[in-house]
């Protein structure tokens, strides 16, 4: 178990590490290229590559908003190839997932990490570029789901 947890450790600092190398990569909708542009499941596609290799699938056109069917189709994904985790449990390394309007599907992601004892979001929000702020409360009041690699 230790060893486990040990693991896990170790793949979350990774997983910090690759996503912290995004930092200013510009916005870009659907993008998902280092220092060109991503969007936020663009910043989350390239640190899996990184640390991965291939995508485990192909992620079909999506709008701006994220606007469609009100499916949750990226909890969906995500539930498909990472493991879920609780809020109790939540870790620098964590990919977070975002619900930002209250009875909407979940449309944004970040990956958690751990700054000067504060846990930060590392995440590519629409008209900015990547970058890490505090995992406030107006993040974790719109926390949809946590998932671990």
């Amino acid at each position: 178990m230790a060893t486990e947890i040990a693991s896990e450790a170790l793949m979350g600092e990774t997983l910090v590490r690759a996503a912290r190398g995004w930092i200013g990569t510009p916005y870009q909708h659907q993008a998902s290229l280092k220092g060109v542009g991503c969007d936020c499941l663009g910043l989350l596609r390239g640190v899996w590559r990184e640390l991965r290799g291939a995508e485990p699938e192909i992620v079909p056109p999506y709008a701006p908003d994220w606007a469609g069917d009100g499916a949750e189709t990226m909890y969906e994904a995500f539930a498909r190839h990472l493991r879920a985790v609780t809020p109790g449990d939540l870790a620098s390394g964590d990919v977070a997932l975002f619900r930002m309007a209250a009875r909407g599907p979940a449309r944004h992601c970040g990956i958690v990490a751990a700054r000067g004892g504060r846990l930060t979001l590392i995440h590519a929000r629409q008209n900015k570029q990547v970058s890490e702020e505090l995992l406030s409360r107006f993040w974790r009041a719109r926390l949809a789901g946590l998932f671990r690699l």
